[in-house]
């Protein structure tokens, strides 16, 4: 590719030491990006023009760079991921961009996921909401054969399309309350949709959403800024499933804890 081919861009990165620093804006210049590269792949390039310079490169986190794990988070210009609708951060190209734009790159902002270094978060919140629930703790047995369980298409397809998000966070850093209701009720769908999952369905979501609130994580103003960030495309209607069943949990819940005190009080 011809060198007028490639790309001149003004960076503003967010550069921060370390969780208990104060952070800042920092501007960079670098030249010589190709329209080919990944967004990554543009911030390597200028990681080794730092190092070149005995700089401190920045840091950001990543791992497949393949749109599967979650890890690329990054606000880009005022959005989660970049402006590429369905793409991670790993997967937008720089043809996206123009020679000579100004990129405000920085990390993914929520009380629970807090800064640990430039651009990488703290998101260890995600995997305690998992472990506070999101799982199938009974006795299934050895793996049935395929067809063995019947399970409507609906459902399956229902299924699938929540268990594609890959806790990346997006929806929690484009909501104005910080809300993880997105993911949660992702990973609610996923199970409950199916019949292995529905036998702990109640216990699950008491403790994924009571996991949720004690995080940190803020409430749902049904704003849909979630759904239009989320790279895996899902669907605030897993949002308004969550609150269906939630309520009737807690009913449920309350109910039995009532029909406890009064055995107790009979004896």
């Amino acid at each position: 590719m011809s060198e007028r081919a490639k790309m001149t861009l003004k960076l503003k990165i967010w550069r921060q030491e370390n969780a208990r620093s104060k952070g800042r804006m920092t501007d960079y210049t670098l030249s010589g990006v190709s329209p080919d590269m990944s967004f990554l792949e543009m911030l390597d390039l200028l990681n080794e023009q730092l190092i070149s310079q005995d700089k401190d490169p920045v840091s950001f986190d990543h791992d497949c760079r393949e749109g599967i794990c979650g890890m690329c988070s990054l606000v880009i210009n005022g959005q989660a991921h970049g402006p590429e609708a369905l793409t991670t951060t790993c997967q937008l190209h720089m043809r996206k961009f123009k020679s000579g734009d100004t990129l405000f790159i920085e990390p993914f902002r929520a009380k629970a996921f807090p800064v640990l270094k430039d651009l990488m978060v703290d998101r260890a919140a995600f995997d305690e909401i998992i472990a506070a629930g999101g799982f199938i703790d009974i006795a299934t047995g050895s793996a049935p054969d395929a067809n063995a369980i019947p399970v409507s298409k609906i459902n399956a397809d229902l299924a699938m399309d929540a268990a594609a998000c890959i806790g990346c966070g997006a929806c929690v850093a484009s909501c104005k309350n910080a809300s993880a209701m997105l993911f949660v009720s992702a990973k609610v769908a996923h199970l409950s949709h199916l019949p292995q999952g529905q036998v702990e369905a109640d216990k699950r979501i008491l403790s994924m959403v009571a996991k949720m609130d004690a995080l940190g994580f803020g409430n749902c103003t049904n704003e849909a800024e979630c759904q239009a960030v989320c790279p895996k495309g899902i669907s605030i209607s897993n949002i308004a499933r969550l609150n269906r069943q939630y309520l009737r949990a807690a009913l449920l819940s309350e109910e039995s804890e009532s029909m406890d005190c009064l055995e107790e009080g009979s004896h």
